[in-house]
């Protein structure tokens, strides 16, 4: 559909590729190509999904420059067959997607991985943000967008992910027992009170864990954002808000009437159960 909104994205497209280039010529330093090769396995690998060719061009030799690999794809039917073939680390996603919608993507992507996801989004598509936080994705970036930006989220959901693998190989507690639910940290595992599994994402496996480490402790947004090492909110900002409602859902927690993450006015958030740590 071609009107006002395709217009804002092919300018804030326009916006992105000029903040791309311009990093690319002031940052970028060549190595020699042993060093590359040498480094390929131990780098992040990262699923750029765009339709625009020169974006995806520009983005993927910029993230390669800062160390990270890059395979890119120009629509959903790209990426699947990109998916089934490699191993990601994360995901950077452009919801503006021809064919198969980006938000489409983003719940298939979920459904079959928890790999980090990164939405590109326009400045004005704030209800396809807010979705697709509640399909699972770790966090956005509008365009345009500084390169410089979009890399340090990458890197922040990369530093999540991994810390919470590290957690779970120190972790103290093995697992979490809660009102009948059972969280097992080795396996990440969230088991309901009949003993069923529960499929969570990466980022609701974060929010629990922390609001299980401080159970009947009001945690404000601000804690929160801060504890899950997510990006700086701003003030309007509902990454938080829509987390803990998608993770209330998993836990079969009504929103309107919460007996588990109990909403504080004012204040933020309290697990409101006694917790069992073993």
């Amino acid at each position: 559909m071609v009107g006002r909104t395709g217009c804002n994205s092919r300018k804030a497209d326009l916006k992105a590729m000029a903040q791309i280039a311009t990093n690319c010529n002031t940052d970028c330093q060549i190595r020699a190509p042993g060093a590359i090769v040498t480094a390929m396995e131990t780098m992040p690998h990262i699923l750029i999904i765009d339709d625009d060719r020169e974006i995806r061009d520009l983005l993927a030799k910029f993230l390669e420059r800062q160390r990270l690999r890059v395979t890119t794809a120009r629509d959903g039917k790209e990426a699947r067959r990109a998916f089934m073939n490699g191993h990601f680390h994360l995901v950077v996603l452009d919801l503006m997607l021809p064919g198969e919608a980006g938000l489409d993507l983003a719940r298939w992507l979920r459904a079959e991985t928890n790999v980090p996801i990164v939405m590109l989004t326009a400045m004005a598509e704030e209800t396809d943000r807010i979705i697709g936080l509640e399909l699972g994705a770790d966090d956005y970036v509008t365009k345009p967008f500084n390169p410089r930006e979009l890399l340090a989220r990458i890197r922040a959901v990369l530093r999540r992910s991994s810390d919470t693998e590290d957690r779970v190989l120190e972790g103290t507690a093995k697992t979490y027992r809660f009102s009948g639910w059972l969280l097992e940290t080795a396996r990440r595992r969230l088991l309901d009170p009949s003993g069923v599994e529960v499929a969570i994402t990466g980022g609701e496996y974060e929010l629990l864990l922390a609001l299980l480490d401080r159970p009947n402790r009001v945690l404000t947004r601000d804690m929160l954002l801060d504890l899950l090492r997510g990006r700086q909110a701003g003030p309007f900002d509902r990454a938080i808000d829509v987390a803990v409602s998608r993770l209330r859902r998993k836990l079969e927690d009504d929103g309107r009437n919460a007996q588990l993450i109990k909403t504080v006015r004012g204040g933020g958030y309290v697990l409101s159960t006694p917790v069992e740590r073993t």
